[in-house]
């Protein structure tokens, strides 16, 4: 049988304890600053957008304003930890008329009791491919907010990655590492792993037609602008974020959330074929393996990061044996020069992109 960790058991326990009080604390709270709501500032936080040339969709929330210092790689922990704090009481603002334009077509949407609001965007004339900016503002209140947007078409393929442990170095396999690491840093004291940031920018890269990533996370989204500037600050590329509502939502289980996610963007993208990225230390082999099973022909490959120990990595080898089935190879490695080595060989990425990946995680390893 597979070993699993101590601390890993621990930390499935306690979790669900822990979210459940700040759950409450949060209503407590909340409940407090609530007759105060409608004379306060409020502010808005764009997330990504993403969608077809027809139609793309904007998510965001209204909140009041928090005070969050520019992370610094020098920041004391205690810092970062007080920053953490104010991220997840955010205090949000729901029945909130907002408005947006995007390439000259306006829509609007209202707050829902959690602050959350969706627009929608279906133009008459269709929308280019590649990035665009979208304009936010709160009915009633001047100023406005900028949001991106991912429009995808003409893409040889699209990227669906994880964020923890896959990407960012989070120690999810301790318990107390991964307390110190996900409470105490920020956006540029938070590690990558090496290699990740140009072996994506190669598999983004194709041209002047880019392939589009979405990061699928059970991070709460309270943590969305510490995710985005820490792909930033590691040059690691851009996309739309699915992340999970802090509280009750993330008691409801990390496999069938992500497997969900999953779903909405190949059915948003049907015509398009996906390389799917994870990690060993959850679910994602599981999850990965279910969706090649449930649409052959549309995964070109899947790339597990290593970061459990021998008996997990058996349970991963029988998976890959099951997905290869389904003529898709699943490469379980430690690091991502064995998946750039694939992605080469299946043309997903260039040799010169490839020797770029092989150069990062070399010099990561010298430092």
């Amino acid at each position: 049988m597979p070993r699993v960790s101590p601390f890993k058991t621990a930390f499935k326990v306690l979790l669900p304890v822990l979210e459940r009080a700040v759950v409450a604390l949060d209503h407590a709270f909340s409940g407090y600053v609530q007759p105060r709501r409608a004379r306060g500032k409020m502010i808005l936080q764009p997330y990504v957008g993403w969608g077809t040339p027809q139609q793309a969709e904007l998510t965001g929330r209204v909140l009041l304003p928090r005070t969050l210092a520019p992370a610094k790689k020098g920041d004391a922990r205690w810092r970062n930890f007080r920053n953490i704090l104010r991220r997840l009481f955010s205090r949000e603002v729901g029945g909130v008329k907002v408005s947006g334009v995007l390439n000259g077509f306006s829509v609007s949407g209202v707050s829902d009791h959690d602050g959350y609001f969706t627009l929608v965007f279906a133009p008459p004339t269709p929308l280019p491919g590649g990035w665009h900016e979208a304009s936010l503002s709160i009915e009633g209140r001047e100023g406005t907010t900028r949001a991106r947007v991912q429009v995808v078409a003409d893409a040889r393929f699209g990227i669906i990655s994880d964020l923890d442990d896959t990407v960012i170095q989070s120690d999810v396999t301790s318990l107390p590492r991964m307390l110190m690491t996900s409470l105490t840093g920020n956006a540029r004291s938070r590690l990558p792993f090496p290699g990740v940031g140009a072996l994506y920018r190669a598999l983004t890269r194709d041209g002047e037609t880019r392939n589009p990533i979405f990061y699928v996370s059970s991070s709460p989204w309270n943590f969305f602008d510490l995710l985005w500037q820490f792909l930033d600050y590691r040059r690691i590329p851009l996309g739309p974020m699915f992340l999970r509502n802090w509280g009750f939502d993330l008691l409801g289980g990390h496999g069938g959330y992500k497997h969900g996610v999953i779903e909405r963007i190949l059915a948003r993208f049907p015509d398009l074929n996906f390389v799917l990225v994870g990690d060993s230390g959850e679910k994602d082999p599981e999850i990965y393996a279910e969706v090649v099973r449930k649409h052959p022909g549309r995964i070109l490959a899947v790339y597990i990061r290593d970061v459990t120990d021998a008996g997990r990595d058996e349970g991963v080898g029988k998976l890959r044996a099951e997905v290869r089935k389904d003529g898709v190879d699943l490469v379980l490695a430690s690091d991502s020069l064995n998946a750039a080595s694939h992605a080469m060989a299946m043309g997903l990425i260039t040799p010169n992109e490839y020797r770029s990946v092989l150069t990062s995680v070399a010099r990561s390893y010298e430092s």
